[in-house]
């Protein structure tokens, strides 16, 4: 179901996506610097392209920024989670190298205590 869902999603969003971009067909003039800039600068940079490719390259811009933006904000927190994996895997070598060194327990209640669980 929700594989049907995701399916009637995509294909509405490239309806609409197709829609824009015949809709803005027209070519559009991009100018590196205001014209006035441009005269004192020495640079008539410009590029005449679709208006749809402005749009859209707009809106890959815009996510790249925000996944990347998202990526650094997220730092602190894969710091932590890795600081705490690599202590939880010492804490766990410690507790095997304990186990195997410490004697076997005479008391059967000790002894199912004492033993690891089996994942699962």
């Amino acid at each position: 179901m929700i594989r049907y869902l995701r399916y009637v999603l995509l294909v509405t969003l490239a309806i609409v996506l197709l829609t824009v971009a015949i809709a803005n067909r027209a070519p559009v003039t991009l100018n590196a610097l205001p014209p006035d800039m441009a005269a004192f600068a020495s640079l008539h940079y410009t590029l005449t392209i679709p208006l749809y490719l402005v749009i859209f390259a707009g809106i890959i811009a815009g996510l790249m920024i925000g996944f990347v933006w998202e990526w650094f904000r997220e730092h602190k927190h894969r710091a932590t989670a890795s600081n705490r994996a690599r202590e939880i895997a010492r804490l766990e070598r410690e507790l095997a190298a304990l186990r195997r060194s410490a004697p076997a327990p005479k008391d059967d209640v000790l002894a199912l205590l004492d033993r690891p669980a089996k994942a699962g």
